[in-house]
C-alpha cells in the first residue's frame, strides 16, 4: 500500500480508509491509497510549519540551486514519470511526456527567483527618510490538484511556492497519486530539507481539514467549478488566501476565410487529446456562415485515423478515461445530445475495444444548440460539439453568455478579425490560430467568470505574487554629519 510522504521520508498514516487505484487501460486495481485523517493532515502540518523557519532564512541562491538540480532529474527521468502517469491516468505517452514538459518549464521559472523577488526602492521621499518593498513568503501553504495533469499542475504550484520560502503539502487526486510521491523523491534527491514538500493523500475529509487548519495561510486548487467555489468561500471563511480554477467550456470560431484543413487538425487535436480530459480542451467548434458543412465532413474524415490504445502502446494517440464512472457520464451526453435534437455524427460507444479498461471513441455532434446541456454543462471526455451561426458576432456573443470564461479561439487569416476578437471576447486565455493557448511559464494560467475564483491565475508572475506577501519599510538614518555615535569614518563638518 501507499504511503504518504511527511518529512522527507514515506509516511504511513493513522487511518484505516483506502481507496483504490487503478490502471484505467485494463480496468484492474493496482494499488490501495491510504486517506488520511484530520489528525494526519494536522502531523503535516506541524512538520511543514516547524520546517518554515529555516526553509525562509535558506538564501535565494541555494534555493534556486535545489530547483534547478530538481529540473534536472525531472529532466533525466521523464520517461520513467511518464509511464507512471499513464499507468494511472491512462494517458498515451506523448500527452504524458508533453504534460512533464510544460511542468518543467515551471521548475525552470522559479529558478529564477533571485530575480523575481526583486522589491523597489524609493530614495528620499522625505528629507532622510528612504522607502523600500520587499516580497515574505506566507509560511504553510497547501495545493489540491486534479486527476488530469497528476505531474503538471502540482508543478504549477509548489515550484513557486518552495522558492518564495513557503513550506509545501501537497493533496493529489486520489485517482492518481503515485507522480505525487515521484516528485516528493525526486525533490529530496535534489536536496530539498525534510519537510519543505509534503504529500497527503485523501477525500473530500482531508480537503476540509486543509481549508479549516489555521496554520496553513494559502490553498491552490484546480478542478470543478462546484468544488472550486466551495474551496474558494470555504478557505477564504476560514481567512485563507484562496486561489481556485474552475471548469470550462472551451470554444473554437472558424471564421468563412479559415484554412479549414488546418481548422479541422487542430479541432482533433484540441478535443480528443489526452481523450477530452483538460480544462484546455476544445469542446465547442462554432461554425460561422457557410463554413459548417466543410468544417464537419473535414473533421469526420480524421476520426478514423485517431489511434485509441493503452499508454503502452507507442503508437496510440489517445487512451482510455480515468474510471468507469467518468466514461459511463461522458457517454451519456450522447443520448442527450440526441435528445436535444442534435445529430451525433459520430458516436464513441460504436468503437470496438477489447477487455476491460475504460474506453471510449472518439465523438462528434453537429446542430448543437446554445440552450442545450451539450452546450452548457462540462462534459470533460472526447465528445466534439458543433455548433452553427451566421455571423461573427453571434459567435462572440455565444462565448461571452457562457458561465466559463476560461480559454478560447479563433481560426482565420484576417488579422483585424483576429485583433478584434481578442478585444471583444470574455475568457482569460485566448488563441489566434492556436486551438489550446496554454500560456508559457513567465505568462500565468487562468480564467474569467465561473472558471476562476480569487483575483489570482495560476503560476508565472501571479504565482510569486500568490505565495508572497509584501511588507513596506519606511526608514531614517541620522545625518553622519549630526550623529554623535562614532561610525568609523571620517565625517566632513
Amino acid at each position: 500500500m501507499m504511503n504518504h510522504w511527511i518529512g522527507g521520508a514515506s509516511t504511513p498514516g493513522t487511518s484505516d480508509r483506502t481507496s483504490p487505484v487503478f490502471n484505467p487501460a485494463t480496468g484492474q486495481v493496482t494499488d490501495q491509497l491510504p486517506l488520511a485523517s484530520a489528525a494526519d493532515l494536522d502531523g503535516a502540518v506541524k512538520v511543514a510549519a516547524d520546517t518554515f523557519a529555516s526553509w525562509r532564512q535558506t538564501s535565494l541562491g541555494r534555493r534556486a540551486e535545489i530547483l534547478f538540480r530538481a529540473r534536472a532529474i525531472f529532466d533525466e527521468r521523464r520517461e520513467e514519470l511518464a509511464k507512471i502517469i499513464s499507468s494511472e491516468h491512462g494517458k498515451v505517452p506523448s500527452d504524458a511526456l508533453g504534460e512533464i514538459a510544460r511542468g518543467i518549464e515551471n521548475v525552470e521559472f522559479a529558478c529564477g527567483i533571485p530575480n523575481l523577488l526583486k522589491g523597489g526602492f524609493s530614495e528620499q521621499v522625505a528629507g532622510g527618510v528612504d522607502v523600500f518593498s520587499i516580497r515574505q513568503p506566507l509560511g504553510v501553504v497547501a495545493g489540491i490538484t486534479p486527476f488530469n495533469f497528476p505531474a503538471m499542475v502540482p508543478m504549477w504550484m509548489f515550484a513557486n511556492a518552495i522558492a518564495c520560502g513557503n513550506t509545501f503539502i501537497l493533496k493529489p487526486s486520489e485517482k492518481d497519486p503515485s507522480a505525487a510521491m515521484f516528485i516528493a523523491e525526486v525533490l529530496a534527491e535534489a536536496g530539498l530539507p525534510p519537510g519543505v514538500f509534503n504529500v497527503v493523500h485523501g477525500d473530500k475529509e482531508a480537503v476540509d481539514a486543509i481549508l479549516a487548519h489555521p496554520d496553513i495561510a494559502a490553498v491552490s486548487f484546480v478542478g470543478s467549478t462546484p468544488i472550486a467555489r466551495y474551496i474558494y468561500e470555504t478557505g477564504t471563511a476560514n481567512g485563507k488566501r484562496v486561489q481556485a480554477l474552475g471548469g470550462a467550456k472551451n470554444h473554437m470560431i472558424v471564421l468563412p476565410d479559415a484554412d479549414i484543413d488546418g481548422a479541422a487538425d487542430a479541432a482533433i487535436s484540441a478535443a480528443y487529446g489526452s481523450a477530452g480530459e483538460r480544462c484546455m480542451a476544445i469542446s465547442v467548434v462554432v461554425a460561422v456562415g457557410g463554413v459548417g458543412d466543410l468544417l464537419v465532413d473535414a473533421i469526420e474524415a480524421r476520426l478514423d485515423k485517431v489511434k485509441i490504445g493503452p499508454g503502452t502502446d507507442p503508437d496510440a494517440e489517445m487512451g482510455p478515461l480515468v474510471t468507469c464512472e467518468h466514461r459511463d457520464k461522458v457517454a451519456s451526453y450522447l443520448d442527450i445530445a440526441a435528445d436535444e435534437g442534435a445529430t451525433v455524427v459520430r458516436d464513441g460507444r460504436d468503437h470496438p475495444f477489447e477487455g476491460d479498461g475504460f474506453f471510449l471513441g472518439v465523438s462528434l455532434v453537429d446542430h448543437v444548440k446554445p440552450w442545450s446541456r451539450m452546450h452548457t454543462e462540462e462534459i470533460f471526455g472526447p465528445v466534439l460539439s458543433v455548433i452553427r451561426v451566421d455571423t461573427y458576432d453571434e459567435a462572440v456573443q455565444l462565448i461571452n453568455d457562457h458561465e466559463f470564461g476560461n480559454g478560447c479561439a479563433i481560426y482565420t487569416r484576417d488579422g483585424g478579425a483576429a485583433r478584434r476578437f481578442t478585444f471583444d471576447v470574455q475568457c482569460g486565455m485566448v488563441g489566434i490560430n492556436v486551438p489550446i493557448p496554454v500560456p508559457v511559464s513567465y505568462y500565468s494560467f487562468g480564467g474569467w467568470k465561473a472558471s476562476l475564483f480569487g483575483d489570482s491565475h495560476m503560476y508565472g508572475p501571479d504565482g510569486i505574487h500568490f505565495y508572497t506577501r509584501t511588507k513596506v519599510v519606511t526608514e531614517r538614518w541620522p545625518d553622519p554629519a549630526t550623529s554623535q555615535i562614532n561610525l568609523g569614518f571620517p565625517v566632513n563638518r
